[in-house]
């Protein structure tokens, strides 16, 4: 974020080009595809760059398959290894299984099976997948130990020279592919590769272009870094968009990072979850948390971008199918449209009726009830769930229940509360 670029930290032009010829016939071309509704929307030239259509479904395999296929030939005699919940570990069991090199891959055991389905059909015959610990970062000591325990060579996510210059090699892809300048780009932040690597090709071949990086806002790990300028690690992050949520971003990453980047911002997980559901029903695409982060900030740069060229790097698509319900309800919260109260019902014939005939309006839902009458109490506490036809609705519902003398504590805004329903 400094005005004059170091440019020796940054990877060189020539080794990223280096990285796309190895990358030929492995990595797809992503396209790169003007879309209308975004465009219409911000009176500006909206493109996505789709790595959700990559070989793996994300742009992770570029970065493992450089770094592995860099090894001297007893590295990869002896094996690679990494720690990975997702994208990563997939893009290395891809890698492993095209270049015939053993791997061993150390995912959290709480990993969904989908996950581990797919690394195995990815890697087949060449990988193992060892399931340990609770966490990422027990799955990444694991894998550490057993790496000095036999030899092995670790492929990191992100902090790797290797694996920045073969996500570098999607900004190459951008320059050739986009006949015009463009004047903002976008780009997900989770340990900071993919930033890194395109972030550098940019400032070399493209100064003018702002390069704007996206977090989530639960695991906004370099906007951290950047304010105490060394990567730190949070003490705690939202791991709902798996794929950028990361505690502690790289130390090359965050070196490059804060010299390409012209800004990072951050966005709520519901904005994430408004966004997939949007980018599903409006253009039939389907992504994952980490894959909306850099259209869900579109509105925050609004202003900004009218009559520009924009680009937004879709990162991947592997969404579990199993997370529909949660990525719904995530989006009706922060759409202000599901509203969930403990309501002190007296505890009398028809409190609930009078409740429902009075306070709800026409178009009120209650869609959660969890009401145990006690008899030894004036009045029975029920949790309610309630969902509008529009959010301008909501004071209305508060207005009647205040005149009706309802007793209630709203928790919407007390987290650690809301956290148990949704």
């Amino acid at each position: 974020m400094n005005q004059l670029i170091e440019k020796d930290l940054l990877p060189s032009l020539e080794d990223i080009g280096q990285s796309r010829k190895k990358l030929e016939g492995v990595v797809a071309h992503t396209p790169l595809m003007k879309n209308i509704n975004l465009s219409e929307s911000l009176s500006a030239q909206v493109y996505l760059k789709r790595e959700d259509l990559q070989q793996v479904r994300s742009y992770k395999i570029r970065g493992a398959y450089n770094k592995v296929c860099s090894l001297t030939e007893e590295e990869q005699q002896n094996g690679v290894v990494c720690a990975s919940a997702g994208n990563h570990a997939q893009g290395v069991a891809y890698s492993c299984r095209q270049l015939g090199i053993k791997g061993t891959i150390f995912m959290p055991n709480p990993t969904p099976h989908q996950k581990v389905r797919q690394v195995r059909m990815f890697g087949k015959e060449n990988i193992e997948v060892v399931l340990t610990g609770d966490t990422f970062d027990d799955s990444y000591n694991a894998a550490m130990e057993y790496c000095t325990q036999n030899g092995k060579t670790f492929v990191h996510p992100f902090d790797d020279l290797k694996v920045i210059e073969g996500q570098g090699t999607i900004g190459l892809e951008l320059l050739e592919d986009h006949k015009r300048p463009i004047d903002f780009l976008f780009l997900p932040i989770g340990g900071g590769g993919l930033a890194s690597g395109v972030g550098s090709v940019f400032k070399q071949l493209s100064p003018h272009t702002r390069i704007i990086g996206v977090e989530p806002e639960g695991a906004a790990s370099m906007q951290y870094a950047l304010k105490n300028n060394a990567s730190l690690a949070l003490s705690h992050i939202d791991k709902f968009v798996d794929g950028a949520a990361v505690k502690k971003v790289g130390e090359k990453t965050f070196e490059i990072c804060r010299e390409v980047l012209d800004d990072v911002i951050s966005v709520s997980e519901g904005k994430v979850c408004s966004t997939i559901l949007q980018l599903y029903n409006e253009e039939a695409i389907v992504v994952e948390p980490a894959g909306a982060l850099t259209i869900a900030a579109l509105d925050l740069y609004r202003e900004k971008l009218v009559g520009g060229s924009v680009v937004c790097v879709v990162s991947g698509s592997n969404n579990d199918i199993t997370r529909t319900e949660e990525i719904k309800e995530r989006s009706l919260l922060y759409e202000g449209l599901k509203h969930y109260f403990i309501v002190r019902f007296p505890q009398r014939a028809g409190a609930l009726r009078e409740f429902l005939d009075e306070v709800l309006g026409p178009t009120d839902d209650i869609v959660h009830f969890e009401y145990s009458k006690k008899n030894s109490r004036e009045k029975g506490p029920a949790l309610v769930g309630i969902e509008l036809r529009q959010k301008e609705d909501f004071q209305g519902l508060i207005n009647r229940m205040e005149k009706k003398n309802i007793v209630y504590e709203y928790l919407n805004e007390k987290s650690d509360l809301l956290q148990y329903l949704v």
